[in-house]
């Protein structure tokens, strides 16, 4: 009999790929029926998860009468939280402590949870302006606390900022530029969040037993800046420059708070490390255990070539 996998964020990146690699996987899809969880069930790309077979149910993430409906019949549950990209919100940790409370009442037999490390306690306090990282943890500190049976993934930095947040630029003179407050040597873990993320929630799917109260890292490889673009240059066939900016300046490139936000996740990025300096390796071989691949950011630039146009 199929037991009941529930997806928060169904229509979003990573919810979209956990639901694209399950029924996708010939044994994820025999034995999983799926329930995704969205804000808007009217929207054309709920829609879209309706006509594949997806069982679509909208629910308030802080509200637990709201949950416990969702979480009905429940098997295993996919977390995400959604950032709100504010200064002072804990809407994070609210929906995260919300739906972990909801899934022990509901008798929820796995949880799998989109963390992150917290940046204020690995930096000893010098960079605490990034909630997005912070909250994350301290929602995977609480799952913890209350004993679920749980397993961690924790996304790399995704491959498409460099597409949908146009990271690369091209000039007046025809050059892409890449700009950071970092140096060239520092190593960016590259995930493929669309096609990948899934994967990775697909380890802890096939063989719970196995990643319950572990940490997986989704990301393929640390990538140098300089990697990154000599990498660009040989799929696309476009010449770059790395431009080294000062803090204060790449703050300014977003507003608001999200620029202090964005400055000190790179800042972290460069120093202690995006995760703190622990190897891949252990990840990508559960990865490949479970029967997967994940995409290499060469083979990211060669589907996203027109994004460079």
């Amino acid at each position: 009999m199929s037991k009941l996998l529930t997806v928060f964020g169904a229509t979003g990146r990573q919810g979209g790929s956990v639901i694209r690699t399950v029924l996708a996987d010939k044994t994820l899809s025999s034995h999983y029926k799926l329930r995704g969880i969205t804000r808007d069930i009217t929207k054309p790309n709920a829609k879209a998860l309706s006509d594949k077979g997806v069982e679509v149910v909208s629910a308030d993430m802080t509200s637990l009468d709201s949950l416990a409906k969702a979480l009905k019949n429940t098997h295993s549950v996919f977390l995400v939280t959604n950032p709100p990209w504010t200064e002072n919100s804990t809407v994070e940790l609210e929906q995260g402590k919300a739906v972990a409370e909801a899934a022990k009442q509901a008798g929820v037999q796995h949880i799998i949870f989109s963390s992150l490390l917290n940046v204020t306690e690995t930096t000893g306090g010098r960079l605490k302006d990034v909630p997005h990282f912070d909250q994350k943890a301290q929602v995977e500190k609480h799952i913890r606390s209350l004993g679920l049976n749980a397993s961690f993934v924790l996304p790399g930095y995704f491959m498409s900022n460099y597409t949908s947040m146009g990271m690369i630029r091209r000039g007046e003179d025809g050059v892409y530029s890449l700009a950071y407050p970092v140096a060239e040597d520092a190593k960016f873990p590259l995930v493929d969040i669309d096609n990948d993320l899934g994967k990775y929630v697909a380890i802890a799917l096939k063989n719970p037993s196995k990643t319950s109260g572990r940490q997986i890292l989704a990301a393929i490889e640390y990538y140098t800046v300089t990697r990154i673009l000599q990498e660009f240059e040989q799929v696309t066939g476009h010449k770059t420059r790395f431009v080294k900016v000062d803090n204060e300046t790449y703050k300014s490139f977003m507003p608001g708070y999200l620029g202090l936000e964005m400055l000190e996740n790179h800042l972290f990025v460069e120093e202690p490390g995006y995760y703190n300096g622990k190897s891949l390796e252990e990840s990508q071989g559960l990865l490949a255990e479970a029967g997967f691949k994940a995409t290499t950011w060469k083979e990211f630039l060669e589907a996203n070539k027109g994004s460079f146009a």
